[in-house]
């Protein structure tokens, strides 16, 4: 088989098809990049120049991959992200001994000075606003639609597709469901959609007005160069759902069915919608199915019932596992080389054939990952990862 370009390579595999290897991915997204500690000891690993690490995403401290290692890596997939609105920036301060800054929805990261390696939420924004009333009244939205967050958007698409780039477009926030927890605050938004359900799904809906009038304007933007649409919501713990599979589909899965149904009919050519899910969600993969997903990540293969052989038997025909190609909660971080070559080696034995699989870690690689480990999987990847 010839050499495909990275476009065709991801498009192949979409289509549950074998291409000629099997697509990587570092740093296409949010949820598939590189702490910027990983990254920076994973530069001079390799010998590649050191440069000031441009960070992609504030709260997880990400690392913009950059094309030097896009190319040593043979990095399948690019990122192509909304900017900031214009005239804005992140407002970050000193507050004892915490660095903090507050995002344009309003809520509040704080991350530990000097040692810290993440912003954690501390503040929400509707956390004493519990009435529709109120919250049309004290709350305003953020813009989708402000232009900062389409620059250069049309011309980096067109690029990327001459090119033959495969990319991931990237989304304006959180899912629906986390947005609703971010805003209000955990306790009180679990507590809503049981005892509060008119306003949980009130502000479920105005999250959704939002994301709505932003990928009609990114899709406008876009136009047929296109392939991989981002989207998220996380439902699982480590063992359970983090809601019933009833509330689940009373609440959330009629919105996220509407929302994948705008996205493929506004959108100019046929796209996938990649879905951001963590933990044990199996249970969850048909509804997910239904609901107009084509893509699961980050395939948590250490949570319960997820196994990647049992998944692919079961759902790999319908979906495709873009992740779950070696555990970053303990073998990645903690094994030896050795661990990691042989996770590396079962998950492509389980997830590859026929397609439908974009090798990707189980979520970001983290800052305590060593350089020798990454490459370790890599190499696995490029051993085994031809069809």
């Amino acid at each position: 088989m010839s050499e495909m370009t990275s476009w065709q390579r991801v498009e192949t595999a979409l289509q549950h098809k074998e291409p000629d290897r099997i697509p990587f991915d570092l740093g296409g997204s949010e949820v598939t990049g590189i702490h910027r500690c990983a990254y920076t000891r994973l530069r001079e690993y390799l010998g590649l120049p050191q440069r000031k690490v441009v960070i992609e995403d504030l709260s997880q401290q990400l690392a913009k991959v950059d094309y030097d290692m896009q190319e040593r890596l043979k990095i399948d997939v690019y990122p192509l992200n909304p900017g900031k609105p214009e005239g804005w920036e992140p407002h970050i301060e000193t507050v004892g001994n915490y660095s903090r800054y507050i995002d344009e929805w309003g809520i509040h990261w704080y991350m530990p000075l000097g040692h810290g390696l993440y912003y954690d939420m501390r503040q929400h924004p509707l956390a004493n606003i519990d009435s529709i009333e109120e919250l049309n009244n004290k709350y305003t939205f953020p813009d989708p639609v402000d232009p900062g967050r389409f620059a250069g958007m049309k011309e980096q698409a067109q690029n990327y597709r001459r090119e033959g780039k495969a990319y991931i477009l990237g989304r304006n926030a959180a899912g629906i469901f986390e947005m609703a927890l971010w805003l209000r605050g955990f306790e009180n938004f679990y507590t809503d959609m049981i005892f509060n359900q008119k306003f949980a799904e009130y502000l479920l809906d105005k999250i959704m007005e939002v994301k709505w009038r932003y990928w009609e304007k990114a899709l406008d933007e876009v136009g047929e160069n296109v392939l991989v649409i981002s989207e998220a919501d996380d439902l699982g713990s480590q063992k359970n759902g983090l809601i019933s599979p009833e509330l689940y589909r009373r609440l959330l899965k009629p919105r996220h069915t509407q929302l994948f149904n705008f996205i493929k009919k506004k959108a100019q050519r046929k796209v996938y919608i990649f879905y951001h899910c963590c933990g044990a969600i199996k249970e969850l993969i048909p509804d997910l199915i239904e609901s107009g997903v084509d893509i699961l990540n980050p395939v948590q293969v250490s949570a319960k019932g997820m196994d990647t052989k049992e998944l692919k038997r079961l759902f790999g025909k319908d979906i495709t596992f873009w992740g779950g190609g070696v555990d970053t909660q303990n073998i990645l971080p903690d094994g030896t080389p050795q661990h990691v070559r042989d996770e590396v080696k079962r998950r492509i034995e389980d997830l590859a054939p026929g397609g439908g699989f974009v090798f990707n870690t189980v979520h970001n690689i983290q800052g305590d990952v060593p350089p020798e480990n990454i490459m370790a999987m890599w190499e696995t990847l490029q051993e085994y990862g031809r069809y």
